[in-house]
């Protein structure tokens, strides 16, 4: 399919589709005529990028797992493949989300105390 097929089918504009093949996340065939091709699989391709990019992973860190995913949430990655560079990106990948938790667990915490000083026969 072509990258507008392709746009279609996933809702992701195509100029990101672009992007991700500059950052090593698609790998489309080239026609005769230089127009971008992509197989079928490319669709749930794309899907999980998206996925991974709004769970706050950047693009670095999904091409480095991104050959070894199969479906959301299932990882093939064989003790060997992992380079202590990966690895070192994967941690603090880890501390920055958790960090990210940790802030957002703190403002709904107090949006729970705002509401329960100002509302409180309403706080759930």
């Amino acid at each position: 399919m072509k990258i507008g097929e392709l746009s279609r089918r996933t809702g992701v504009p195509a100029r990101m589709l672009r992007y991700y093949e500059e950052q090593g996340l698609l790998h489309p065939e080239r026609a005769d005529n230089g127009y971008r091709a992509y197989g079928d699989s490319a669709v749930q391709c794309v899907r999980q990028i998206r996925g991974l990019l709004d769970s706050g992973l950047t693009t670095e860190i999904i091409g480095a797992i991104l050959p070894f995913l199969s479906d959301p949430g299932e990882i093939h990655l064989h003790p060997e493949c992992l380079t202590p560079e990966t690895a070192a990106l994967l941690r603090g990948e880890i501390d920055r989300i958790q960090a990210r938790i940790d802030c957002l667990a703190r403002n709904r915490d107090a949006l729970r105390a705002y509401l329960a000083a100002v509302q409180p026969d309403r706080v759930s």
